[in-house]
């Protein structure tokens, strides 16, 4: 049970010193993310298009 409780212990000391990112930094980086998702679904989309047109050609 010692452990436990020093395991728990010794990880809230370590949040303590984890440096967050301040409330623009995460929007920034959430806008990103989300930026980036969209990109990378309409390439896989038309990928995915072009291969199945052209699957479609050849049968």
């Amino acid at each position: 049970m010692t452990d436990i409780l020093r395991f728990f212990r010794e990880a809230y000391d370590e949040l303590k010193r984890v440096s967050w990112l301040s409330r623009t930094q995460m929007l920034a980086s959430t806008w990103l993310v989300i930026l980036l998702v969209i990109i990378f679904s309409i390439y896989v989309g038309v990928v995915d298009y072009i291969i199945a047109r052209m699957f479609g050609l050849l049968i």
